[in-house]
Protein backbone atom coordinates (compact mmCIF):
# COMPACT_ATOMS: atom_id res chain seq x y z
CA UNK A 1 0.00 0.00 0.00
CA UNK A 2 2.96 2.65 0.99
CA UNK A 3 4.26 1.41 -2.28
CA UNK A 4 1.21 2.43 -4.21
CA UNK A 5 1.00 5.91 -2.26
CA UNK A 6 4.83 6.70 -3.24
CA UNK A 7 4.09 5.90 -6.90
CA UNK A 8 0.87 8.21 -6.79
CA UNK A 9 2.76 10.77 -5.23
CA UNK A 10 5.63 10.62 -7.78
CA UNK A 11 3.00 10.62 -10.69
CA UNK A 12 1.44 13.68 -9.39
CA UNK A 13 4.72 15.19 -8.79
CA UNK A 14 5.53 14.68 -12.61
CA UNK A 15 2.06 15.91 -13.74
CA UNK A 16 2.81 19.21 -11.79
CA UNK A 17 6.32 19.42 -13.40
CA UNK A 18 4.96 19.13 -16.90
CA UNK A 19 2.65 21.73 -16.08
CA UNK A 20 4.81 24.46 -14.92
CA UNK A 21 7.44 23.27 -17.05
CA UNK A 22 6.40 25.60 -19.83
CA UNK A 23 5.90 28.57 -17.72
CA UNK A 24 9.96 27.83 -16.36
CA UNK A 25 10.75 27.28 -19.92
CA UNK A 26 9.04 30.56 -21.60
CA UNK A 27 11.01 33.14 -18.83
CA UNK A 28 14.10 32.77 -21.12
CA UNK A 29 12.76 31.10 -24.49
CA UNK A 30 11.28 34.10 -25.75
CA UNK A 31 14.66 36.25 -25.40
CA UNK A 32 17.03 34.58 -27.33
CA UNK A 33 14.11 34.76 -30.67
CA UNK A 34 13.59 38.43 -30.20
CA UNK A 35 15.68 39.71 -33.22
CA UNK A 36 14.08 36.96 -35.34
CA UNK A 37 10.28 37.85 -34.58
CA UNK A 38 11.23 41.74 -34.93
CA UNK A 39 13.03 41.15 -38.15
CA UNK A 40 9.91 38.85 -39.90
CA UNK A 41 7.11 40.52 -38.31
CA UNK A 42 8.82 44.38 -38.22
CA UNK A 43 8.06 45.00 -34.49
CA UNK A 44 9.46 48.12 -32.96
CA UNK A 45 11.61 48.68 -30.27
CA UNK A 46 8.86 49.56 -27.84
CA UNK A 47 6.78 46.66 -29.18
CA UNK A 48 9.76 44.01 -29.01
CA UNK A 49 10.44 44.93 -25.50
CA UNK A 50 6.03 44.46 -24.61
CA UNK A 51 7.05 41.40 -25.79
CA UNK A 52 8.81 40.35 -22.94
CA UNK A 53 7.37 42.44 -20.52
CA UNK A 54 3.89 41.90 -21.44
CA UNK A 55 4.55 38.02 -19.97
CA UNK A 56 6.29 38.88 -16.68
CA UNK A 57 4.04 42.21 -15.98
CA UNK A 58 0.79 39.88 -16.02
CA UNK A 59 2.11 37.33 -14.23
CA UNK A 60 3.40 39.24 -11.36
CA UNK A 61 0.11 40.91 -11.13
CA UNK A 62 -1.94 37.63 -11.04
CA UNK A 63 -0.08 35.42 -9.41
CA UNK A 64 -2.01 36.80 -5.55
CA UNK A 65 -5.46 36.20 -7.52
CA UNK A 66 -4.03 33.03 -9.24
CA UNK A 67 -3.63 31.72 -5.68
CA UNK A 68 -7.06 32.63 -4.26
CA UNK A 69 -8.75 31.04 -6.79
CA UNK A 70 -7.00 27.94 -6.61
CA UNK A 71 -8.28 27.81 -2.86
CA UNK A 72 -11.50 28.37 -3.61
CA UNK A 73 -12.54 26.60 -6.85
CA UNK A 74 -10.46 23.41 -6.36
CA UNK A 75 -6.41 23.40 -7.08
CA UNK A 76 -6.62 20.16 -9.76
CA UNK A 77 -9.36 22.51 -11.62
CA UNK A 78 -7.43 25.59 -11.65
CA UNK A 79 -4.16 23.65 -12.83
CA UNK A 80 -6.20 22.44 -15.76
CA UNK A 81 -7.48 25.90 -17.20
CA UNK A 82 -3.94 27.09 -16.21
CA UNK A 83 -2.64 24.58 -18.55
CA UNK A 84 -4.91 24.84 -21.58
CA UNK A 85 -5.24 29.00 -20.84
CA UNK A 86 -1.04 28.84 -21.41
CA UNK A 87 -0.93 26.06 -23.90
CA UNK A 88 -3.77 28.19 -26.33
CA UNK A 89 -2.21 31.60 -25.68
CA UNK A 90 1.27 29.92 -27.14
CA UNK A 91 -0.25 28.12 -29.83
CA UNK A 92 -1.82 31.53 -30.81
CA UNK A 93 1.62 33.43 -30.19
CA UNK A 94 2.86 30.90 -32.66
CA UNK A 95 -0.04 31.65 -35.22
CA UNK A 96 0.97 36.02 -35.46
CA UNK A 97 -0.23 36.97 -38.32
CA UNK A 98 2.04 38.72 -40.73
CA UNK A 99 1.31 42.81 -41.14
CA UNK A 100 0.29 45.63 -39.82
CA UNK A 101 -1.70 43.71 -36.43
CA UNK A 102 1.17 41.28 -35.78
CA UNK A 103 2.38 43.42 -32.64
CA UNK A 104 -0.65 43.89 -30.89
CA UNK A 105 -1.51 40.27 -31.41
CA UNK A 106 1.80 38.91 -30.07
CA UNK A 107 1.47 41.18 -27.21
CA UNK A 108 -2.30 40.45 -26.02
CA UNK A 109 -1.65 36.77 -26.47
CA UNK A 110 2.16 37.18 -24.55
CA UNK A 111 -0.09 39.11 -21.57
CA UNK A 112 -2.56 36.10 -21.55
CA UNK A 113 0.04 33.34 -21.87
CA UNK A 114 1.26 35.34 -18.01
CA UNK A 115 -2.28 35.04 -16.93
CA UNK A 116 -2.46 31.22 -17.35
CA UNK A 117 0.56 31.18 -15.97
CA UNK A 118 -0.19 33.25 -12.43
CA UNK A 119 -3.36 30.70 -12.62
CA UNK A 120 -0.78 27.31 -13.05
CA UNK A 121 1.66 27.96 -10.96
CA UNK A 122 -0.14 28.26 -7.28
CA UNK A 123 -2.29 25.84 -7.47
CA UNK A 124 0.27 22.94 -8.90
CA UNK A 125 2.46 24.34 -5.94
CA UNK A 126 -0.33 23.84 -3.61
CA UNK A 127 -1.17 20.16 -5.24
CA UNK A 128 3.01 19.13 -4.31
CA UNK A 129 2.31 20.32 -0.92
CA UNK A 130 -0.75 18.65 -0.04
CA UNK A 131 0.54 15.61 -1.88
CA UNK A 132 3.41 14.70 0.49
CA UNK A 133 3.32 14.79 4.15
CA UNK A 134 5.16 17.39 6.13
CA UNK A 135 8.03 15.21 6.70
CA UNK A 136 8.28 14.26 2.81
CA UNK A 137 7.52 17.86 1.26
CA UNK A 138 11.01 19.31 1.49
CA UNK A 139 12.39 16.09 -0.83
CA UNK A 140 9.44 16.53 -3.17
CA UNK A 141 10.19 20.16 -3.37
CA UNK A 142 13.66 19.89 -3.82
CA UNK A 143 12.73 17.61 -7.12
CA UNK A 144 10.30 20.46 -8.26
CA UNK A 145 12.53 23.34 -7.84
CA UNK A 146 15.21 21.67 -9.49
CA UNK A 147 13.87 20.17 -12.44
CA UNK A 148 11.93 23.72 -13.24
CA UNK A 149 14.94 25.24 -12.57
CA UNK A 150 17.06 23.23 -15.07
CA UNK A 151 14.18 24.32 -17.00
CA UNK A 152 14.99 28.03 -16.69
CA UNK A 153 18.15 27.26 -18.31
CA UNK A 154 16.97 25.01 -20.57
CA UNK A 155 14.64 27.75 -22.43
CA UNK A 156 17.96 29.61 -23.76
CA UNK A 157 19.82 25.92 -25.45
CA UNK A 158 16.10 25.38 -26.72
CA UNK A 159 15.26 28.95 -27.91
CA UNK A 160 18.94 29.03 -29.75
CA UNK A 161 18.05 25.51 -31.91
CA UNK A 162 14.12 25.68 -32.31
CA UNK A 163 14.71 29.73 -33.96
CA UNK A 164 17.24 28.14 -36.28
CA UNK A 165 14.47 26.33 -37.92
CA UNK A 166 11.35 28.85 -37.25
CA UNK A 167 10.98 31.11 -34.21
CA UNK A 168 7.39 30.66 -34.22
CA UNK A 169 8.35 26.75 -32.75
CA UNK A 170 9.55 28.18 -29.40
CA UNK A 171 5.78 29.11 -29.00
CA UNK A 172 4.47 25.70 -30.46
CA UNK A 173 6.67 23.34 -28.20
CA UNK A 174 4.33 24.25 -24.96
CA UNK A 175 1.35 22.39 -26.79
CA UNK A 176 2.40 18.65 -26.47
CA UNK A 177 4.11 19.78 -23.32
CA UNK A 178 0.79 20.74 -22.23
CA UNK A 179 -1.17 17.77 -23.63
CA UNK A 180 1.37 15.78 -21.51
CA UNK A 181 0.79 17.75 -18.46
CA UNK A 182 -2.59 17.25 -18.75
CA UNK A 183 -2.65 13.44 -19.82
CA UNK A 184 -0.60 12.85 -16.23
CA UNK A 185 -3.22 15.32 -14.31
CA UNK A 186 -5.81 12.71 -16.03
CA UNK A 187 -4.27 9.58 -14.72
CA UNK A 188 -2.36 10.69 -11.09
CA UNK A 189 -5.36 12.37 -10.22
CA UNK A 190 -4.23 14.98 -7.67
CA UNK A 191 -6.33 16.52 -4.50
CA UNK A 192 -8.38 18.61 -5.44
CA UNK A 193 -10.07 20.30 -2.58
CA UNK A 194 -11.57 23.47 -2.53
CA UNK A 195 -12.34 26.30 0.60
CA UNK A 196 -15.80 27.43 -1.07
CA UNK A 197 -15.52 31.20 0.23
CA UNK A 198 -16.25 34.47 -1.51
CA UNK A 199 -12.92 35.94 -3.14
CA UNK A 200 -12.94 39.69 -2.36
CA UNK A 201 -12.64 41.12 -5.91
CA UNK A 202 -12.18 44.65 -5.11
CA UNK A 203 -9.32 43.63 -3.07
CA UNK A 204 -8.32 41.30 -5.90
CA UNK A 205 -8.61 44.64 -8.21
CA UNK A 206 -6.48 46.56 -5.76
CA UNK A 207 -3.54 44.32 -5.55
CA UNK A 208 -3.42 43.26 -9.08
CA UNK A 209 -3.48 47.03 -10.15
CA UNK A 210 -0.81 48.21 -7.32
CA UNK A 211 1.44 45.03 -8.87
CA UNK A 212 1.11 45.93 -11.92
CA UNK A 213 2.08 49.30 -11.26
CA UNK A 214 4.85 49.00 -9.57
CA UNK A 215 6.34 46.29 -11.81
CA UNK A 216 5.71 48.47 -14.89
CA UNK A 217 7.89 51.31 -12.81
CA UNK A 218 10.59 48.37 -12.30
CA UNK A 219 10.37 47.65 -16.17
CA UNK A 220 10.65 51.17 -17.58
CA UNK A 221 13.28 52.20 -15.14
CA UNK A 222 16.00 51.67 -17.49
CA UNK A 223 14.29 53.62 -20.85
CA UNK A 224 12.34 56.22 -19.26
CA UNK A 225 14.90 56.86 -16.56
CA UNK A 226 14.38 56.35 -12.26
CA UNK A 227 13.87 59.90 -11.84
CA UNK A 228 11.39 60.52 -14.82
CA UNK A 229 8.26 61.77 -13.60
CA UNK A 230 6.59 58.30 -14.91
CA UNK A 231 9.26 56.13 -13.05
CA UNK A 232 8.11 57.76 -10.31
CA UNK A 233 4.54 57.86 -10.80
CA UNK A 234 4.21 54.41 -11.15
CA UNK A 235 6.25 53.25 -8.21
CA UNK A 236 4.48 55.96 -6.03
CA UNK A 237 0.73 54.93 -7.71
CA UNK A 238 1.86 51.52 -6.88
CA UNK A 239 2.67 51.63 -3.55
CA UNK A 240 -0.62 53.96 -2.99
CA UNK A 241 -2.65 51.30 -4.05
CA UNK A 242 -1.10 48.13 -2.15
CA UNK A 243 -1.31 50.77 0.83
CA UNK A 244 -5.10 50.52 0.16
CA UNK A 245 -4.99 46.85 -0.59
CA UNK A 246 -3.74 46.35 3.21
CA UNK A 247 -5.82 48.79 4.23
CA UNK A 248 -9.03 46.78 2.99
CA UNK A 249 -7.72 43.44 4.01
CA UNK A 250 -7.25 44.22 7.55
CA UNK A 251 -11.28 45.21 7.82
CA UNK A 252 -12.99 42.39 5.21
CA UNK A 253 -14.03 39.56 6.68
CA UNK A 254 -12.83 36.73 4.04
CA UNK A 255 -9.92 38.44 2.66
CA UNK A 256 -8.31 38.00 -0.57
CA UNK A 257 -4.78 37.34 1.74
CA UNK A 258 -4.74 36.88 5.18
CA UNK A 259 -1.90 39.27 6.46
CA UNK A 260 -2.44 37.84 9.69
CA UNK A 261 0.14 35.33 8.93
CA UNK A 262 2.89 37.69 8.74
CA UNK A 263 2.63 37.72 12.62
CA UNK A 264 4.52 34.40 12.40
CA UNK A 265 8.02 35.55 12.53
CA UNK A 266 9.49 32.03 10.56
CA UNK A 267 7.15 33.10 7.40
CA UNK A 268 8.05 36.46 7.79
CA UNK A 269 11.98 35.75 7.73
CA UNK A 270 11.34 32.83 4.64
CA UNK A 271 9.59 35.98 2.63
CA UNK A 272 12.37 38.02 3.19
CA UNK A 273 14.91 35.82 2.02
CA UNK A 274 13.18 34.60 -1.11
CA UNK A 275 12.58 38.77 -1.71
CA UNK A 276 16.30 38.87 -1.72
CA UNK A 277 17.00 35.26 -3.47
CA UNK A 278 15.09 36.17 -6.11
CA UNK A 279 16.75 39.87 -6.89
CA UNK A 280 20.11 37.87 -8.65
CA UNK A 281 18.66 34.93 -9.65
CA UNK A 282 16.43 35.46 -12.92
CA UNK A 283 18.83 38.41 -13.34
CA UNK A 284 21.92 36.06 -13.86
CA UNK A 285 20.18 34.35 -16.85
CA UNK A 286 20.45 37.83 -19.01
CA UNK A 287 23.68 38.70 -17.79
CA UNK A 288 25.31 34.93 -17.95
CA UNK A 289 24.03 34.54 -21.22
CA UNK A 290 25.08 38.51 -22.60
CA UNK A 291 28.40 38.02 -20.90
CA UNK A 292 29.05 34.38 -22.84
CA UNK A 293 28.02 35.31 -26.18
CA UNK A 294 29.75 39.28 -25.88
CA UNK A 295 32.59 38.83 -23.98
CA UNK A 296 33.52 35.36 -24.66
CA UNK A 297 32.18 35.32 -28.07
CA UNK A 298 29.81 32.15 -27.74
CA UNK A 299 26.92 31.14 -29.68
CA UNK A 300 23.15 31.92 -28.42
CA UNK A 301 23.17 27.88 -28.02
CA UNK A 302 26.69 27.38 -26.13
CA UNK A 303 25.68 30.41 -23.64
CA UNK A 304 22.57 28.34 -22.47
CA UNK A 305 25.20 25.34 -21.96
CA UNK A 306 26.83 28.28 -19.24
CA UNK A 307 24.39 28.93 -17.47
CA UNK A 308 23.42 24.57 -17.03
CA UNK A 309 26.74 24.95 -14.82
CA UNK A 310 25.47 26.80 -12.04
CA UNK A 311 22.06 24.76 -12.19
CA UNK A 312 24.50 21.72 -12.08
CA UNK A 313 25.16 23.14 -9.07
CA UNK A 314 21.66 24.32 -7.98
CA UNK A 315 20.37 20.65 -8.53
CA UNK A 316 22.36 18.55 -6.65
CA UNK A 317 22.55 21.14 -3.68
CA UNK A 318 18.73 21.36 -3.87
CA UNK A 319 18.11 17.84 -3.21
CA UNK A 320 20.82 18.27 0.32
CA UNK A 321 18.65 20.86 1.19
CA UNK A 322 15.37 19.42 0.71
CA UNK A 323 16.63 16.40 3.30
CA UNK A 324 17.66 18.82 5.71
CA UNK A 325 14.18 20.65 5.76
CA UNK A 326 12.76 17.42 6.49
CA UNK A 327 15.37 16.50 9.53
CA UNK A 328 15.89 19.97 11.24
CA UNK A 329 14.03 22.56 9.17
CA UNK A 330 15.03 25.66 7.16
CA UNK A 331 17.68 27.63 9.14
CA UNK A 332 21.19 25.24 8.51
CA UNK A 333 20.51 24.82 4.57
CA UNK A 334 19.05 28.56 4.20
CA UNK A 335 22.12 29.87 6.28
CA UNK A 336 24.72 28.00 4.49
CA UNK A 337 23.37 28.47 1.07
CA UNK A 338 23.61 32.18 1.89
CA UNK A 339 26.42 32.08 2.47
CA UNK A 340 27.90 29.44 -0.25
CA UNK A 341 25.93 31.64 -2.61
CA UNK A 342 27.25 35.46 -1.60
CA UNK A 343 31.09 33.68 -1.74
CA UNK A 344 30.48 31.97 -5.28
CA UNK A 345 29.16 34.82 -7.12
CA UNK A 346 31.78 37.29 -5.43
CA UNK A 347 34.77 34.78 -6.30
CA UNK A 348 32.85 34.11 -9.63
CA UNK A 349 33.09 38.15 -10.20
CA UNK A 350 36.92 37.87 -9.80
CA UNK A 351 37.29 35.39 -12.42
CA UNK A 352 34.95 37.26 -14.95
CA UNK A 353 37.36 39.45 -16.65
CA UNK A 354 40.01 36.63 -17.13
CA UNK A 355 37.47 35.67 -20.30
CA UNK A 356 38.57 32.09 -19.55
CA UNK A 357 35.75 29.93 -18.89
CA UNK A 358 38.32 27.21 -17.14
CA UNK A 359 38.59 29.61 -14.31
CA UNK A 360 35.18 30.29 -13.57
CA UNK A 361 33.26 26.87 -14.17
CA UNK A 362 33.98 26.34 -10.37
CA UNK A 363 32.41 29.26 -8.99
CA UNK A 364 29.29 28.91 -10.64
CA UNK A 365 28.82 25.67 -9.27
CA UNK A 366 29.37 26.92 -5.86
CA UNK A 367 26.82 29.96 -6.43
CA UNK A 368 24.17 27.49 -8.20
CA UNK A 369 24.83 25.34 -4.94
CA UNK A 370 24.26 28.27 -2.26
CA UNK A 371 20.74 28.58 -4.45
CA UNK A 372 20.02 25.52 -4.42
CA UNK A 373 20.40 24.97 -0.36
CA UNK A 374 18.06 28.19 0.32
CA UNK A 375 15.35 28.19 -2.57
CA UNK A 376 13.26 24.94 -1.90
CA UNK A 377 13.71 24.92 1.77
CA UNK A 378 12.50 28.34 2.17
CA UNK A 379 10.00 28.56 -0.35
CA UNK A 380 8.54 25.05 0.98
CA UNK A 381 8.86 25.91 4.93
CA UNK A 382 6.51 29.27 3.90
CA UNK A 383 3.98 27.15 2.73
CA UNK A 384 4.46 24.72 5.45
CA UNK A 385 3.39 27.61 8.27
CA UNK A 386 -0.48 27.65 6.82
CA UNK A 387 -2.97 25.44 7.04
CA UNK A 388 -4.11 23.23 3.95
CA UNK A 389 -7.00 24.87 3.26
CA UNK A 390 -4.77 27.94 2.07
CA UNK A 391 -2.04 26.43 0.15
CA UNK A 392 -2.66 28.06 -2.83
CA UNK A 393 -3.50 31.79 -0.84
CA UNK A 394 -0.17 31.49 0.30
CA UNK A 395 1.98 29.94 -2.93
CA UNK A 396 0.30 33.02 -4.74
CA UNK A 397 1.73 35.28 -1.93
CA UNK A 398 5.34 33.72 -2.30
CA UNK A 399 5.26 33.73 -5.97
CA UNK A 400 4.34 37.18 -6.04
CA UNK A 401 7.26 38.08 -3.54
CA UNK A 402 9.39 36.22 -5.79
CA UNK A 403 8.53 37.76 -8.79
CA UNK A 404 8.58 41.34 -7.41
CA UNK A 405 12.65 40.33 -6.28
CA UNK A 406 13.14 38.99 -9.79
CA UNK A 407 11.81 42.62 -11.32
CA UNK A 408 13.65 44.26 -9.18
CA UNK A 409 16.72 43.09 -9.74
CA UNK A 410 16.62 42.89 -13.48
CA UNK A 411 15.88 46.88 -13.10
CA UNK A 412 18.25 47.59 -10.72
CA UNK A 413 21.53 45.64 -11.88
CA UNK A 414 20.24 45.95 -15.18
CA UNK A 415 20.97 49.87 -15.20
CA UNK A 416 24.05 49.51 -13.11
CA UNK A 417 25.72 47.63 -15.95
CA UNK A 418 24.71 49.95 -18.30
CA UNK A 419 25.86 53.18 -16.31
CA UNK A 420 29.11 51.25 -15.52
CA UNK A 421 29.71 49.75 -18.92
CA UNK A 422 28.85 53.12 -20.78
CA UNK A 423 31.48 54.55 -18.67
CA UNK A 424 33.94 51.87 -19.08
CA UNK A 425 33.14 51.73 -22.97
CA UNK A 426 33.58 55.78 -22.99
CA UNK A 427 36.98 55.63 -20.82
CA UNK A 428 38.51 53.23 -23.27
CA UNK A 429 37.27 53.91 -26.63
CA UNK A 430 38.23 57.54 -25.81
CA UNK A 431 42.09 56.29 -25.29
CA UNK A 432 41.47 54.22 -28.84
CA UNK A 433 41.12 57.68 -30.31
CA UNK A 434 37.29 57.59 -30.78
CA UNK A 435 34.87 60.53 -30.54
CA UNK A 436 32.90 60.51 -27.20
CA UNK A 437 29.30 60.41 -29.45
CA UNK A 438 30.71 57.47 -31.20
CA UNK A 439 31.75 55.69 -28.23
CA UNK A 440 28.26 56.28 -27.11
CA UNK A 441 26.70 54.93 -29.97
CA UNK A 442 28.51 51.87 -29.65
CA UNK A 443 27.58 51.91 -25.91
CA UNK A 444 24.37 52.05 -26.83
CA UNK A 445 24.69 49.35 -29.14
CA UNK A 446 26.45 46.75 -26.73
CA UNK A 447 23.89 47.39 -24.57
CA UNK A 448 20.96 46.70 -26.83
CA UNK A 449 22.41 43.84 -28.87
CA UNK A 450 21.43 40.82 -26.24
CA UNK A 451 24.97 39.70 -26.09
CA UNK A 452 25.51 38.86 -29.87
CA UNK A 453 29.05 39.19 -31.64
CA UNK A 454 28.33 42.40 -33.45
CA UNK A 455 32.05 42.70 -34.76
CA UNK A 456 30.98 43.75 -37.86
CA UNK A 457 28.77 46.45 -37.02
CA UNK A 458 31.94 47.90 -35.07
CA UNK A 459 33.67 47.68 -37.54
CA UNK A 460 31.80 49.68 -39.45
CA UNK A 461 32.02 52.60 -36.77
CA UNK A 462 35.57 52.10 -36.54
CA UNK A 463 37.16 51.25 -39.19
CA UNK A 464 40.61 49.16 -39.86
CA UNK A 465 41.09 49.25 -35.86
CA UNK A 466 37.91 47.04 -35.45
CA UNK A 467 39.24 43.95 -34.16
CA UNK A 468 41.55 45.81 -30.94
CA UNK A 469 38.60 47.95 -29.98
CA UNK A 470 36.23 45.04 -30.31
CA UNK A 471 38.88 43.18 -28.02
CA UNK A 472 38.33 46.16 -25.81
CA UNK A 473 34.67 46.03 -25.65
CA UNK A 474 34.76 42.48 -24.60
CA UNK A 475 37.17 43.42 -21.33
CA UNK A 476 34.90 46.00 -20.64
CA UNK A 477 31.84 44.57 -20.40
CA UNK A 478 33.53 41.90 -18.44
CA UNK A 479 34.48 44.18 -15.97
CA UNK A 480 30.49 46.21 -15.79
CA UNK A 481 29.14 42.45 -15.62
CA UNK A 482 32.24 42.21 -12.63
CA UNK A 483 30.47 44.99 -10.67
CA UNK A 484 27.02 43.28 -10.86
CA UNK A 485 28.13 40.11 -9.50
CA UNK A 486 29.61 42.01 -6.75
CA UNK A 487 26.27 43.61 -5.95
CA UNK A 488 24.43 40.13 -6.46
CA UNK A 489 27.13 38.70 -4.13
CA UNK A 490 26.35 41.64 -1.88
CA UNK A 491 22.66 41.01 -1.95
CA UNK A 492 23.30 37.43 -0.73
CA UNK A 493 25.34 38.62 2.21
CA UNK A 494 22.63 40.10 3.05
CA UNK A 495 20.11 38.17 3.03
CA UNK A 496 22.58 35.84 5.35
CA UNK A 497 22.99 38.36 7.82
CA UNK A 498 18.85 38.51 8.03
CA UNK A 499 18.49 34.74 8.23
CA UNK A 500 21.28 34.53 10.64
CA UNK A 501 19.46 37.08 12.96
CA UNK A 502 15.53 36.69 12.38
CA UNK A 503 15.01 32.24 11.46
CA UNK A 504 14.53 30.62 14.14
CA UNK A 505 15.09 27.44 14.49
CA UNK A 506 13.07 23.98 14.12
CA UNK A 507 10.50 22.52 11.90
CA UNK A 508 7.11 22.27 11.37
CA UNK A 509 6.00 19.55 12.38
CA UNK A 510 2.45 18.88 11.36
CA UNK A 511 -0.21 20.58 8.61
CA UNK A 512 -2.07 23.17 10.67
CA UNK A 513 -5.52 22.49 11.52
CA UNK A 514 -8.11 23.32 8.98
CA UNK A 515 -11.09 25.55 10.41
CA UNK A 516 -14.80 24.34 11.13
CA UNK A 517 -16.24 22.22 8.35
CA UNK A 518 -12.28 22.18 6.60
CA UNK A 519 -12.09 22.39 2.95
CA UNK A 520 -14.41 20.45 0.97
CA UNK A 521 -13.38 17.82 -1.91
CA UNK A 522 -14.49 19.16 -5.25
CA UNK A 523 -16.96 16.43 -6.84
Amino acid sequence: MDGDVGRSRNLILAAMVFAVGMMFIDQTIVSIAIPELQRDLGLSETGMQWVINGYLLSLSALFALGGRVADVFGHRRIVIVGVIVFAAASALCGATPDGGGAEAWLIAFRVIQGAGAALMMPAALAIVIASFPVSERGKAMAIFFAITGGLTAIGPIAGGYLTEVDWRAIFWVNVPIAVIALALIAISKPPDERNPEPIDYPGAVLVTLGMALAVLGLQQAGEWGWTDVKTIGCFVAGLAVLGAFVARERRVDVPLIRLSIFRNRAFSIDMVVLLFLMIPFVALFFFGSTYAQLSLGWEPSEAGLYLLVFFGGFAAASQWGGRILDRVGPRPSVIAGLALAAAGFALWAQALPDLDWDNQWYWIVMAGAGFGLVLGPANTDAINRSSRENYGEVTGLTQTVRNFGSSLGLAVLGSILIVQNRSNLETTLGEQGVPREKADEIAAAVAGSGGGSHSESFASHTGAKAKEIFEAIQLDYALSTRTVFYVMAGVMAVAFVVALVGMPGGKVEAEEPAPPGGPVPAP
